[in-house]
């Protein structure tokens, strides 16, 4: 499963749901809709996703999620990275182009607004699941590698220093009063 292919999943899943922007929802749909492929499809959508995670692994993109989740930690921000993921091609190109879009994005308002975290954690696990779910065993750990990038260095500042970060996503922090000065 190439890139195309693995997107096309991911909107097929969107559409399958009630809230697209449920990344838990997304994931579960999709985890269904990969679980009828065969296993080596599988295992390739999982390189895809992986390969996906790397290229959104990114310093002004960690630095949104920070601002949106109140804190990001690792595994946070591939959380955040797999809701992005679920939000489909359009808008996961968008963000990776500009983290400081997400602040247009209805569900990112709303969650400003509700001070809701935005996370995805199921998606991270959609190959997973559906290879446990085609063949009853667990996808093979040598059916994939990935490699992050370096990250960012002038984003090497102390995500904590609220006027820097709302400096360089001045959308976001006009969401998250603690970021604007």
């Amino acid at each position: 499963m190439d890139t195309e292919q693995f997107w096309k999943l991911i909107e097929e899943a969107r559409a399958g749901v009630a809230s697209p922007d449920d990344g838990d929802a997304v994931a579960e749909r999709a985890t269904a809709l990969l679980a009828r492929r065969p296993a080596p499809e599988i295992i390739a959508a999982h390189q895809t996703l992986w390969g996906l995670m790397a290229l959104s692994y990114r310093a002004p993109l960690w630095g949104a999620a920070y601002m949106i989740n109140g804190g990001c930690s690792d595994d946070g921000f591939d959380y955040f990275r797999g809701w992005l993921i679920a939000q489909g091609r359009a808008t996961f190109e968008q963000v990776i182009a500009d983290p400081d879009a997400l602040a247009g994005l209805p569900a990112v308002r709303a969650a400003a607004a509700d001070g809701d975290d935005i996370e995805g954690e199921d998606v991270l696990g959609i190959a997973w699941q559906a290879h446990q779910a085609a063949t009853g065993e667990e996808l093979p750990d040598n059916g994939f590698t990935y490699r992050y990038p370096e990250l960012d260095p002038e984003w090497g500042f102390d995500f904590d220093d609220a006027d820097e970060l709302g400096r360089r996503l001045p959308r976001l922090a006009a969401l998250y009063s603690s970021y604007s000065s």
